[in-house]
């Protein structure tokens, strides 16, 4: 009997269709993602049998709760710190099953297509705020 160790490598490749330059690329935030506030299918996908991991979409705007310091999708409508837009989530993040708290990279400037954000973005519903994003949307 003969053991062969076995490797195995996982490139992620994120679509970032709506991204309008690379403004901003070079100087994003670690933040924390608190997976139970995101939507199956709208914010992440789930793992299957044959790749148990799920991913957060690259390009989901979100923002930070006061209380617990993490950080959610975007929501004008809250009242906990997600109707400030924070920035977006800059890659596509990797998760394992059952984690609930994902680190992830922040794009707080720059520029983003807003016909292209993943579950979309209405821009009449953004207002500035000192601790916003400073995002010009093309």
């Amino acid at each position: 009997m003969s053991i062969q160790p076995v490797t195995t490598t996982e490139h992620l490749t994120a679509n970032r269709e709506w991204l309008a330059s690379l403004h901003g690329t070079d100087s994003t935030d670690t933040i924390t993602l608190d997976l139970n506030l995101f939507t199956d299918g709208v914010h992440y996908q789930c793992g299957d049998a044959c790749d148990p991991y799920g991913r957060v979409f690259s390009g989901i705007p979100v923002g930070k709760v006061a209380e617990s310091k993490l950080y959610g999708p975007y929501d004008p409508e809250a009242v906990c710190g997600r109707q400030v837009l924070r920035g977006f989530v800059f890659t596509e993040v990797p998760f394992a099953p059952g984690q609930t708290r994902i680190p992830a990279a922040l794009l707080w400037h720059g520029a983003v297509k807003a016909s292209k954000v993943p579950g979309g973005i209405d821009l009449s519903q953004l207002s500035w705020h000192p601790r916003g994003a400073q995002i010009r949307f093309v």
